[in-house]
């Protein structure tokens, strides 16, 4: 028992030894950073066209689709059966078509996401890896992040910005 103890009292030390360096950590709002940067900003309004173009396509596919819908359905009593399947048939095809088309549409989206933001990301984490090694910060943690309780560090924001060359 007073071997526990006696071991029990060295961990202790040395853990306390270890909470007695404090580490040097800092804030940084991300999200704010991104949204200065003018390569986001380009970015942005890139992947807003190429989603707008792509929604337009679909629509006029849709809007075809509606017009067809509404024909076969103010001649289906003047068809037979059979043309009537066929038509119907058809109508379903179109469906499917759209459907395939907002999957493609979403999928080159990501796509183009990764490209455009790739190298975003990679000049934006290069500028706080500067920031934290001149400050000497050992973690720089997103202040926008749900998970922090308290705040009371240094805020490398400013810095990273000042790197960056943004306002």
């Amino acid at each position: 028992m007073k071997k526990l103890s006696v071991l029990f009292a060295a961990v202790m030390m040395v853990v306390s030894v270890g909470m007695a360096k404090a580490q040097k950590m800092a804030t940084l709002d991300v999200l704010g950073v991104l949204n200065a940067m003018p390569e986001k900003k380009k970015a942005d309004a890139d992947l807003k066209t190429f989603y707008d173009t792509k929604q337009g396509e679909i629509k006029k596919k849709y809007d075809a689709g509606q017009a067809k819908l509404k024909q076969y359905s103010e001649e289906a009593p003047k068809k037979t059966a059979d043309e009537n399947k066929a038509r119907e048939a058809e109508l379903q095809k179109i469906q499917e078509e759209i459907a395939q088309m907002q999957d493609k549409a979403q999928k080159d989206l990501q796509a183009k996401q990764e490209v455009a933001f790739g190298p975003i990301e990679k000049k934006l984490n290069d500028a706080v890896d500067k920031v934290a090694k001149a400050n000497g910060y050992e973690y720089v943690m997103d202040a926008n992040s749900p998970a922090f309780l308290y705040k009371a560090g240094a805020d490398a924001t400013a810095a990273v910005k000042k790197e960056l060359g943004i306002q």
